[in-house]
């Protein structure tokens, strides 16, 4: 029940900001991105949206650009797993958590080239423009944590 009230409410964020069309790759990049962020966020047994204004903080902070997001995600997996373990095996929420995973990370996009993440220069210095007519094949979380960060900003 978890997994789907993570859902729920990234739906609910990315539906309200109407950044991009519902039926979409991107949509659902933002969603899978917004929901996985949210279901590892709880970490006391509680449903995904029993304290969700209370975590809006918390997921800009870890949509935010510069956030080490997909290790974050390895690692918050890896604590349910171990949890999963103690219980005597993963529940539907952590497999359904799972399979987003693999699709946000083996799921290739084609988008805009916004330039390798290493060679950007600091927040607030001048950079030179996007060239969104080269476009490049890029994992759909890479597209959906932007989308999904300023969905949240929007709410």
């Amino acid at each position: 029940m978890a997994w789907f009230c993570a859902e729920y409410i990234a739906d609910e964020l990315l539906r309200t900001g109407a950044l991009v069309d519902g039926g979409s790759l991107e949509y659902r990049a933002g969603r899978e991105t917004l929901a996985l962020t949210i279901y590892l966020c709880e970490g006391s047994g509680e449903p995904a949206g029993v304290r969700a204004v209370a975590r809006i903080e918390e997921w800009l902070d870890l949509t935010s650009y510069g956030h080490p997001w997909p290790e974050w995600v390895r690692k918050r997996l890896a604590v349910h797993d171990e949890r999963a373990r103690a219980l005597g095996g993963p529940g539907p929420d952590l497999l359904l958590a799972r399979e987003s995973w693999r699709w946000l990370s083996r799921t290739e996009l084609l988008t805009a080239d916004l330039g390798d993440d290493e060679a950007r220069p600091p927040a607030g210095a001048r950079s030179a423009a996007v060239d969104e007519q080269t476009l490049v094949w890029t994992p759909a979380w890479r597209l959906g944590l932007p989308l999904g960060h300023l969905a949240i900003h929007l709410f």
